[in-house]
């Protein structure tokens, strides 16, 4: 008989097991599909703002977050032609009381590990790999996917949690390929002793430039410093995770201090990637179908948003489909509470990008004057809208009640 209680779920990254864990909160069961022949995450370093800490304590992982977290000191930017300080915003006990959870660094890897370890643990969740979802069909009971080896599994509803190139954003919404950035970002991670002294600082670090910049932190208990340099250099098509010369990403940063520079003389086997992210979008449900994290909402790095995006939705789904018996009217319920916060992280990442990471000349100056006489209070005033709540406000209101009764 086809089991058609439980939710699946396309796609095994932080999202997917972010929902997983949410649904089972509420009692909920899902099957997570993963295309990969074993789960796990790539990448290196993540930062996490106090919003994914205020997820991580709803999905009942905020502990086991905290313990594996690198707490940093401050967010500090530097002008990279001048070396100079622009500002900083201290991550002190006045920024945790603000905002009621700390900012942290982490290790993609361990963050991946914290949910997939619940998500073993749990008996609501069932997890596979090598099951990619490439299509689905829908009745007005249930949901039947078709994955790569034509093998069909039947659920409740569908969430699409498998990323920027989703397919089953492809079916839902089919609006072609994502907006390549022109921006190409190459990373590395050293070991601390290959930092430069004068540069060790327990900050996540961005080194603002013309047309490009240059960030690094520390990862894994202070052991590692994660490095990630942009060049906006208009590339035309998406890559992920090519090596690359250090010769090639020495190219986009000639024109920076000697200081600034030093920090990429010190890294070794760079990958590259050229940012895509989407426009917004009103709509990213169907049916029982619906999408999630960068399936839904793709947005560049420059907020550092991207997971924390991810593990609201999560958040917000949960609660939504908890105890709803119009499940098609829940998840639009979920669409409509996430997408002007979403839109709003995808597009201020792009005007940072371009507008304060990468200008130059006077506009440049104008920045690091704005920017230079802003106190620490007045930045928690600026990201109060971010980092001071989970968006998820008002989560079940009466009107929500009543259409579940």
């Amino acid at each position: 008989m086809p089991d058609t209680d439980q939710i699946l779920i396309a796609g095994g990254g932080i999202g997917g097991l972010a929902a997983a864990l949410g649904l089972a909160q509420k009692g909920l069961r899902s099957l997570v599909l993963e295309k990969s022949s074993k789960l796990g995450e790539i990448g290196a370093g993540i930062q996490l703002g106090p919003n994914a800490f205020h997820a991580f304590d709803t999905l009942g992982v905020g502990d086991q977050a905290r313990a594996m977290a690198v707490y940093i000191d401050n967010l500090r930017l530097m002008d990279a032609l001048s070396a100079d300080e622009i500002t900083r915003i201290p991550l002190d006990d006045a920024f945790r009381a603000r905002f009621g959870n700390p900012y942290a660094v982490v290790h993609r890897g361990d963050l991946h590990g914290v949910l997939l370890k619940a998500c073993r643990v749990s008996p609501l969740i069932e997890l596979q790999t090598n099951a990619e979802v490439t299509a689905y069909d829908q009745t007005e009971a249930d949901v039947t996917v078709t994955l790569q080896d034509a093998r069909r599994l039947h659920g409740r509803a569908l969430i699409g949690a498998d990323g920027l190139w989703s397919k089953i954003r492809a079916q839902l919404l089919g609006d072609g390929a994502p907006v390549v950035s022109g921006h190409s970002t190459y990373r590395s991670v050293i070991p601390v002793a290959e930092m430069p002294e004068d540069l060790r600082w327990n900050d996540a670090t961005l080194w603002a430039g013309p047309k490009c910049h240059i960030v690094h932190y520390p990862l894994s208990g202070g052991k590692l410093f994660n490095l990630v340099v942009t060049y906006h250099n208009d590339a035309p098509e998406p890559v992920a995770g090519k090596p690359v010369t250090h010769e090639e990403v020495r190219r986009g940063f000639e024109h920076v201090h000697p200081k600034a520079r030093q920090i990429i003389d010190k890294g070794s086997d760079w990958k590259l990637w050229v940012l895509c992210d989407r426009d917004p979008v009103m709509g990213w449900t169907e049916g029982r179908v619906a999408l999630l994290g960068d399936a839904a909402h793709p947005m560049l790095q420059y907020f550092a948003q991207g997971a924390c995006m991810a593990l609201e939705d999560a958040v917000c789904l949960a609660d939504e489909l908890a105890g709803a018996r119009d499940l098609p009217a829940a998840l639009i319920r979920y669409q409509d509470r996430r997408r002007l916060r979403t839109a709003r992280v995808q597009l201020q990442s792009r005007e940072i990008g371009t507008h304060v990471y990468h200008p130059t000349g006077a506009h440049a100056a104008l920045r690091n004057a704005v920017m230079t006489a802003r106190g620490p209070q007045a930045w928690f005033e600026q990201i109060a809208w971010l980092y001071g709540s989970t968006g998820l406000e008002g989560a079940v209101s009466h009107e929500t009640q009543r259409e579940r009764k």
